[in-house]
């Protein structure tokens, strides 16, 4: 997708008077929030701001044109949601170009008129704001498709040539550097000589919301092709400073700063950007002095910020010599490499864990499955525990609030189990409930506390369960869960940072079977592969059939499979499993467990049928996960051939 857009250059729209103005002159003064404009103007926050372009223009004329009168020398279009993307959630997917090119105009109209009638120089920035979905390896949307997004909007922003398109591009409020990179790749591709502004959000420490330093940030996007870097909305102009001061050293481009005004505060039901006018000039000149050269507003901030901020600017003299304050910093590479993370290389999967060294010797690996209680007392859990590792069991499964039901931690259960009993366990891992950050913590802290396997999972939602008003989060799912996991491997957090050493986790995905739509199941798999899964644990399976043809469509990615076998206790399970849990479960099955007599017999029903499913699976695995139904634990026993264990 992304190689198609090679055919489609434009020519520049700025010329070189311009590109020396903006990026390599004096200090330049851009405008502020053109959101905050419109709210206090009585636009509901639910509207599509960027569609305002069409359907009330003069709403949107009459905001650039007082930031203009208040002296800003750049205005940026009314286009920061101006993505297929963000217009598709409006219903307005295909109008990326006719918004686009709508707020160039407007903007380019007012630009017009201040040059006509006031002699004045001023310049129009196509807004880019982030596209508002996840990207690959932490989400669903893949770069190419971003890229094409970003492509899209980019065009339309640029078109018809000098003095009718965007002179300039800002890619403002980035959250991830890998979705800036896509931004900067996509103006490459279609306007090469178009000069590029990135700016970056970031958290009240001063990094970049995907984890990634300042320092990082600068060095990445200096190294991608910016024409100037630097960071916008985020925390206020106290934060956006620091993190000028940390990209200074890091780059020799012109520095951005668009800093909001301030925290926003709830006061007497509205939301507040508590932030003066004269304070955010006396941090202008602070930005200023720092080395930035291009400064404005974010959020909060309105023409009268931008008035301020031009008369502290006159007062500093920066606007008319601010091409020194451009030679403060160059990249010092020795600096830059220091900042840079590296990766380690993590302990060689036979060295992380029996399981890992079980799983790369192929030998066969036996599990079964412990839910955590829903109270506090585990003692059951760590008896059935101590029974099997005696029999020789090789690991315990613990799940993760299955059914999206609230019990004791997986986490927890893991602890104790490998504490009191000192059989390994596989802790399983959802993403329902965590965002990154707390997924982050969750994994440095199991691995600093010797929980060495995890089976990385997306996890059932809340309305399936006990709470089915409860928020689900899936910040990412399981194929993006996999892609952290094995960065922390290799001694990266998530925004690719060093965290000094290995965590080495053996990585571990769920696989399905017997789902409908398999093309989709594999192709999944395959990401989940790609992404640094060692091996796998399957559903339940019943039908042979089905499990033969999954391992013969991923032979082309196959990693070691580990059976998921489930004794059936009675029909009514056989039902559940089969109309609840979608799983492939054949009519003689069902008629079999139709027609025991006793719930005895069903179980011991249950019990021959799994013990066939593992003989049978047994030479196309390289393990077999045994669940317990209801915490029998002799019931798993008995499907994998061991003396029956007796459970207080």
């Amino acid at each position: 997708m992304a190689d198609a857009l090679d055919d489609t250059k434009v020519s520049s729209v700025a010329d070189d008077a311009a590109v020396n103005r903006l990026f390599a002159g004096g200090t330049v003064l851009c405008d502020g929030a053109m959101g905050t404009m419109l709210y206090a103007r009585g636009v509901f926050i639910n509207r599509c701001y960027d569609e305002l372009n069409l359907s009330q223009p003069e709403l949107v004329r009459e905001i650039h044109a007082e930031y203009l009168q208040a002296g800003a020398e750049v205005i940026e279009t009314n286009t920061f949601g101006g993505n297929a993307f963000r217009l598709g959630t409006h219903g307005l997917k295909d109008k990326v170009r006719e918004i686009n090119r709508a707020g160039v105009r407007l903007a380019r109209e007012c630009v017009n008129h201040i040059r006509e009638k006031q002699a004045s120089e001023a310049f129009v920035a196509g807004a880019i704001g982030p596209l508002g979905v996840r990207l690959e390896p932490l989400g669903k949307v893949g770069l190419d498709e971003a890229r094409a997004a970003f492509a899209e909007q980019i065009r339309a922003l640029v078109e018809g040539g000098p003095g009718m398109g965007a002179d300039l591009l800002a890619i403002e409020t980035m959250t991830s550097l890998a979705e800036a990179e896509q931004a900067i790749l996509a103006a490459r591709s279609v306007a090469p000589e178009v000069p590029v502004m990135v700016m970056m959000t970031v958290d009240e420490e001063g990094n970049c919301l995907d984890g990634s330093s300042a320092e990082t940030a600068a060095l990445k996007l200096t190294e991608w092709g910016a024409d100037a870097v630097g960071c916008n909305c985020s925390a206020g102009p106290a934060t956006v400073l620091s993190v000028i001061e940390r990209m200074r050293p890091m780059t020799s481009k012109p520095l951005a700063a668009m800093p909001n005004a301030g925290i926003p505060r709830a006061v007497e039901g509205r939301t507040i950007y508590l932030t003066s006018p004269e304070y955010m000039a006396s941090f202008t000149r602070k930005l200023v002095k720092a080395g930035a050269s291009i400064v404005g507003g974010c959020c909060g901030t309105t023409p009268s910020y931008t008035r301020a901020m031009k008369s502290s600017l006159r007062a500093l003299g920066a606007m008319e010599g601010g091409v020194q304050v451009m030679e403060l910093g160059r990249a010092d590479s020795s600096k830059a490499a220091t900042k840079a993370a590296s990766k380690v290389e993590p302990p060689a999967l036979a060295q992380r864990s029996k399981i890992g060294a079980m799983v790369a010797a192929d030998e066969f690996v036996t599990m079964v499955e412990i839910v955590p209680p829903k109270g506090i007392d585990c003692s059951k859990e760590l008896d059935g525990a101590a029974q099997l590792h005696r029999l020789g069991v090789d690991a315990i499964n613990v799940p993760d609030s299955p059914r999206a039901s609230a019990r004791m931690s997986a986490q927890s259960l893991c602890v104790q189990i490998q504490q009191h009993v000192g059989i390994e366990t596989i802790l399983h891992y959802t993403c329902r409930d965590r965002n990154v950050l707390s997924i982050q913590s969750d994994l440095l802290g199991a691995s600093s506390i010797g929980l060495k396997n995890i089976l990385c999972l997306t996890g059932d939602p809340p309305k399936l369960g006990n709470y089915p008003n409860a928020t689900a989060v899936f910040d990412v799912d399981a194929i993006g869960l996999v892609n952290v996991v094995h960065n922390l491997n290799y001694g990266l957090d998530i925004g690719k940072n060093s965290i000094g050493e290995s965590t080495g986790f053996t990585i571990s995905v769920a696989a399905n079977p017997g789902v409908q739509d398999m093309d989709q199941e594999v192709r999944r798999f395959a990401f989940k592969v790609e992404a640094g899964a060692e091996f796998a644990i399957t559903q339940p399976v019943f039908d042979l059939r089905v499990l033969e043809e999954f391992l013969r469509r991923i032979e082309g990615f196959r990693i070691p499979v580990i059976a998921g076998i489930w004794p059936l206790t009675s029909l009514r399970n056989a039902e559940f499993m089969k109309n609840d849990l979608r799983v492939s479960m054949p009519e003689s099955i069902m008629a079999r467990m139709a027609a025991v007599t006793s719930p005895e017999a069903a179980r011991a029903e249950g019990v021959k049928i799994a013990q066939e499913m593992l003989a049978e699976a047994r030479p196309m695995v390289q393990g077999v996960q045994v669940s317990a139904p209801f915490g029998r634990y002799s019931v798993a026993a008995d499907v994998l051939g061991l003396a029956e264990v007796e459970v207080a």
